[in-house]
Order: C-alpha cells, then structure tokens, then sequence
C-alpha cells in the first residue's frame, strides 16, 4: 500500500529548503506527499528556534498527535531542526513527547532516511544530535515545492554571535560550498525551467572568507553568466560584509534583482554595540548610500527589534530616524525575543512587555506608510511579474517583481512559472493590482 508524509515546517526560507530535503529523502524511501499530518504515515517536525512563539506552535502540533498516536502506533512522528540543535531540548523533548520516534539535529538531517529505516526494525526511539563537525553533504535530491522559484544553499552556520542570537548554537560555525558545486546545481535548476533562483546562508556575503573560494561578488557573477532567463536573489546578508564591489556586480548584471535585504536591527549605536552587530548606525547608513550611488532604484528591506535589553526611548527614536533616512521598501519587525543560552538572555534591563508592544506598534505603523508610499509609485507603470500560481480566493493570478511587489492579475490562461507584463492600476499597501499586457 502506498504511504504518505507530511512536514511541518517552521522558521525560515532555510528551513522551507530543507523540509524540500527531507521530502526527497522521504520520496526515496517510496513515501508519497500528504497534505494532512492526520492522515500521513510519517510526520516530520522541521522546528526552529529563534522566536518563543515558533518553538510554542512546534510543541502545540506534536502534542495535537499524541491520540493519533496511540490508535497508530504504525505511525512515525519525527522532530528535527534547530529546536532539537539546542543543548538538552531533546532530552526534554522526549521526556515530554515520550512517543515521538525520531528527534535528529541539523547537522544530520540528510541521515534522516536511516533513522526511518532503523526505527522501523525497533520499538525504541531513535535520538541522534551530532556536534558540527563541518561537514557539507552534496549531491542531495530536495523535492521542491516552490516552483517557479528555487532556494539554494551557499553557506551554512554562523561566526557573528549576535548577543541575541541562537543560529550558531544550532547551525555551527560558518562553512561554504565549493563554488563548482553551487554553480552546477544552478545550471540544473535552470534547465529544469526554475525562473528565480535564491541564494541562501545566515549570511551569504561572507561566502568563501577564510577559505580558497571565491568571493561572493565573483559567485554572483558566475552564476548570472549561466545562460537562460532567470533572476537571482540571495539572502539573508550581513552589512559589515556589505562591499563596493558586490554594489558594482548587482548594478552590472541584469539577471541580478535590484533589491537588497540588509538587517540592521537597530538604529542606536549603544544597542548595536550589546547586540555585537560590528557596524555603527553611521556605517550602515554609508554602506546604504554606496549601494544607491551605483543603484539609485534599489529596493532595501530590512529586519528591525524593538525591546532589546536596556533600549532607552532615545535608543529607540534613534532606530524610527534610521528608517526614514533609508526609506525601506518594506520591513520585518520584531519583539526581542529571549531566546536561553544566548549573551542577551543574561543581560539586565529587560524591557517590559507592554513598552515593547507600544514600541512595535509605532514602529509598524512608520514602516507600513513607507511601503504604502513606495508601492503608490507603481500606478501606472508598467511591470515585469514572474507568476508564482493563483490565489484561489482572489481568483487571480499572483507573482512579483524584480524588488520584491507582489501583483495580481486575472488570465484566461495558466501563467504560472511565465514573466508577463503587468499595468498597475491601483497599489494597495504591499499589493499591486492590474492587468496583463
């Protein structure tokens, strides 16, 4: 009888890529994509950790499974990722889980197939979280999901241990690809008609430091000489990593997308400084004015906490001034978030909660009226969409610029994976709404 998984998926595009290769090794092992975790026959748990309320739904699910269990008990519930990364969360995991049947770490997620195997010949659980031992594994097979998109890995780990940070923790320290192996993986996706490709890592512009790869201004370049029509994002990056010359390869290739994703957290140099960012608010905004003086179009998203550990009010206005110096197209905003283990979770002055949720609520509502503003500058142009489906409740079809817009438009005919042209005719907040011409 044929035999279904589904994954539960939390965090980041890092993690949605590597629930696609979980899914390839469940594929391989003959399982078939359910997209009910009741009705499949193996349930994997790819969790993160980086927030509370991410780490809170994670547990939520896996104990919405515990009846289900205990009719099937044929079934296999699997919890990996960054959660179960952390010292002695799988431990407490199965103390408190005591039928989930595999906990596995992100360093070993690609032996996920032999935990399966070993499980099915006995009734124990199987734990294994291996300590980063450096190693990459290649020549993986991830079922995508996200087509006509596709993410790519270039790095894994991190060496800047943010004061607020878990990544390293979990990830381990920084580790490149060879670039031949990026690029190959590229020229496949792309022959297989994937029309965006993005590059992933914690903080992909530190792509070959320390090592004899090439840099990553030089990897970009590479990759947009593959031929094909295809555009090439790539995040998450690091600002003290931020260079002239990457400015110079995103103005000088057009398969590159004009649009940047550049963290900066906080706009208060005392708060940059506890959080062990490494830059000043002065230096970001310089790395932002060379990005503009070789792409003056360039739409810079960002990610912004508010409540850090001893952030003052000044500190505070300091990080609402650095937005509208900038100008973001749009931003991800945050609560700080105590996250155990971390340098932070250890520091006094913790803000209290209902300052915070006023903080963030401010600062919302400036970065919303930023975006309404640069997406009222759409109206009447005309735009290069990548469709990526169709909103069944919308009934359109929905895709989105190089800078990252999302549009809609009705066709009579499936676009999906297609570049069309689309009029706007009216902006609506984050949204663009049209017509194909």
């Amino acid at each position: 009888m044929q035999k279904y998984f589904n994954i539960v998926t939390y965090g980041c595009q890092m993690n949605v890529h590597e629930s696609e290769k979980i899914a390839g090794l469940l594929d391989e092992l003959g399982y078939a994509y359910c997209d009910d975790m009741f009705k499949a026959d193996i349930v994997v748990f790819n969790t993160c950790c980086i927030r509370e309320n991410a780490e809170n739904h994670a547990f939520g699910n896996i104990g919405m499974l515990k009846k289900l269990k205990a009719e099937r008990r044929d079934m296999i519930i699997a919890v990996g990722g960054c959660l179960t990364q952390q010292m002695g969360k799988a431990e407490n995991l199965h103390d408190k889980f005591p039928y989930v049947d595999i906990i596995f770490g992100t360093h070993n997620l690609y032996k996920l197939k032999d935990y399966i195997l070993e499980k099915q010949k006995k009734s124990k659980p199987v734990i294994r979280i291996e300590e980063d031992g450096g190693f990459i594994c290649e020549g993986e097979k991830p079922l995508r999901t996200s087509y006509p998109n596709a993410w790519v890995n270039i790095t894994y780990g991190c060496n800047n241990f943010c004061s607020y940070c878990i990544v390293p923790y979990v990830r381990g320290r920084e580790r490149s690809r060879k670039s031949e192996n990026i690029i190959t993986e590229v020229k496949q996706l792309v022959s297989e008609g994937y029309k965006e490709i993005t590059l992933l890592g914690q903080n992909v512009n530190s792509y070959g430091n320390g090592t004899d790869e090439i840099s990553f201004p030089r990897l970009l370049e590479k990759i947009a000489q593959i031929d094909g029509k295809f555009r090439l994002r790539f995040m998450t990056s690091h600002p003290k990593d931020f260079s002239e010359g990457l400015a110079r390869v995103m103005r000088d290739n057009p398969k590159i997308c004009r649009c940047l994703h550049l963290p900066v957290q906080s706009g208060s140099d005392s708060i940059l400084k506890a959080m062990n960012r490494k830059y000043t608010s002065a230096d970001y905004l310089k790395k932002i004015e060379i990005l503009k003086k070789y792409i003056p179009d360039c739409a810079v998203t960002t990610d912004l906490i508010v409540g850090f550990p001893g952030e003052t009010e000044d500190d505070f206005r300091a990080t609402l001034d650095l937005v509208k110096k900038v100008n973001y197209s749009s931003a991800f905003t945050f609560v700080y978030s105590k996250r155990e283990g971390t340098v932070a979770a250890r520091m006094d002055n913790q803000i209290p909660e209902e300052v915070s949720k006023r903080r963030i609520m401010t600062l919302v509502e400036l970065v919303n009226s930023l975006t309404r503003e640069h997406s009222a500058k759409y109206f009447g142009k005309e735009v290069e969409i990548l469709c990526e489906g169709y909103d069944e409740k919308k009934g359109m079809y929905l895709g989105r610029d190089e800078f990252g817009r999302m549009g809609y438009f009705e066709s009579s005919t499936d676009v999906k994976g297609q570049f069309i042209n689309l009029k706007v005719q009216k902006a609506n907040g984050v949204s663009l709404i049209g017509r194909r011409v």
